[in-house]
């Protein structure tokens, strides 16, 4: 799968990984391999992944008391009270709900912290003895095992450069942070790691289960498919960005007092000359509504654009954002033209029918700031235009076509040689 506008290799399959294809590897540098059908590359698709994603979350919630995404493709579901064998076996019954009900082939990891849940799935995948469920124990000859050949930097939450410095006090392996003295690792490096060495030993310090907290900031950026100078198209682009902006703000239940807005040339492009302008605009009351925010985007962007430059990404940031339902109004404060009810029926068309089914202005979908997405797979569910067909080959809805054509005209012969002969 690639990323955005076919840039970059970003998740492989487990055959892409036995032919060393590494993550990041640019997909032109894959083209001739793509031609000869040796691999099969394909653009990312954000709507399939997200509706999926949504499906297996309120599927564990039929099941499971307490669920807790992590990202699109990761969840933690809560098993407290449960024994190993009960949970084996959840396990197991659960993998083979979601193949059967949502196609999708996943590995659970089951053990007493995070962190060592995370370590049990990376097992299940790994090792086929498994079955695609693996349960840990912080204690276990297992784990201890693992830890002891799992290199430091494999843990979750430690990256390249925390590996390095880790590296250089003597901690190599998972196991060699397990044994470190986590208040040690807290005044040297981080609380965060100290809870991490703690949690390998078994002991539950990360809570992903609390109430989220409200973002303070909602921001929409995406890079173009081909650069672009031209005023009305970045208007265009960046209208696209506050309309989702601002969808994503009314569903936090929040209101922006403030709008920033920026462009970005190609960095990579020396020959080119570089700019990346910004600017805030204040709005005069707190509001969700798109049609205030896409006002402050014209006046915006009349304010920062620059001809001459040929800019390759655009983006929309709401600050200083408020509770709705907790905002006290001023006695100075304007008076708005809100209409939350169009706002919400806006925002309902669009859950059930499609993302951007309506929008605030006119789209052009061959515009130079559209994403490219040559290779993408169609979007069985949600997308009326690209439902799934029933066949058993690719050629299997058109042999049935040509052949009840066939009949009907074989039935209309029949019934002409009847007519014929008097019946």
């Amino acid at each position: 799968v690639m990323s955005n506008n076919d840039g970059c290799v970003i998740a492989r399959s487990a055959e892409m990984k036995a032919m060393e294809i590494s993550m990041g590897t640019p997909a032109y540098q894959l083209e001739g391999l793509r031609r000869r059908g040796v691999i099969h590359l394909l653009s990312s698709n954000y709507e399939l992944y997200g509706d999926m994603s949504a499906r297996l979350a309120q599927l564990l919630r039929d099941t499971c008391p307490e669920v807790a995404p992590y990202s699109i493709d990761e969840m933690f579901i809560y098993l407290d009270g449960l024994s190993d064998t009960q949970c084996q076996a959840l396990g197991t019954a659960l993998r083979r709900r979601i193949r059967r009900y949502l196609g999708l082939p996943v590995c659970i990891g089951l053990a007493p912290t995070h962190t060592l849940a995370k370590l049990a799935n990376h097992l299940a995948k790994k090792q086929p003895h498994y079955a695609g469920v693996c349960l840990l124990h912080g204690e276990s000859a297992t784990t201890q095992a693992v830890l002891k050949q799992l290199p430091v930097s494999d843990v979750w939450g430690v990256g390249r450069r925390l590996a390095e410095r880790l590296a250089v006090s003597g901690i190599r392996t998972a196991w060699d942070l397990r044994e470190h003295d986590p208040k040690r690792l807290r005044k040297r490096f981080s609380v965060v790691l100290a809870r991490t060495a703690l949690e390998l030993r078994g002991t539950p310090c990360l809570e992903l289960n609390a109430v989220e907290q409200p973002r303070q900031r909602i921001m929409t950026s995406r890079s173009f498919g081909k650069t672009t100078g031209v005023k009305e198209e970045l208007h265009a682009a960046l209208r696209r960005h506050a309309q989702r902006s601002a969808e994503k703000l009314r569903q936090q239940g929040s209101l922006a007092r403030a709008v920033l807005l920026f462009l970005n040339t190609n960095r990579h492009r020396k020959d080119q000359p570089q700019l990346s302008p910004s600017t805030m605009i204040p709005l005069e009351a707190p509001t969700d509504d798109t049609r205030a925010i896409l006002e402050a985007v014209r006046e915006g962007l009349d304010q920062m654009y620059r001809p001459g430059f040929q800019f390759m990404k655009a983006g929309v940031m709401l600050l200083d954002l408020v509770d709705a339902q907790q905002y006290q109004l001023s006695l100075l404060q304007p008076t708005t033209k809100a209409h939350p009810h169009l706002m919400k029926a806006v925002d309902e068309i669009n859950q059930k029918m499609g993302q951007g089914t309506l929008r605030f202005g006119m789209t052009d979908a061959d515009a130079p700031w559209q994403l490219r997405c040559e290779h993408r797979s169609r979007r069985y569910t949600t997308c009326w235009d690209e439902l799934m067909e029933a066949g058993t080959h690719p050629g299997a809805i058109a042999a049935a076509r040509v052949k009840r054509e066939q009949q009907r005209l074989a039935g209309g012969k029949r019934l002409a040689k009847a007519r014929a002969n008097g019946f």
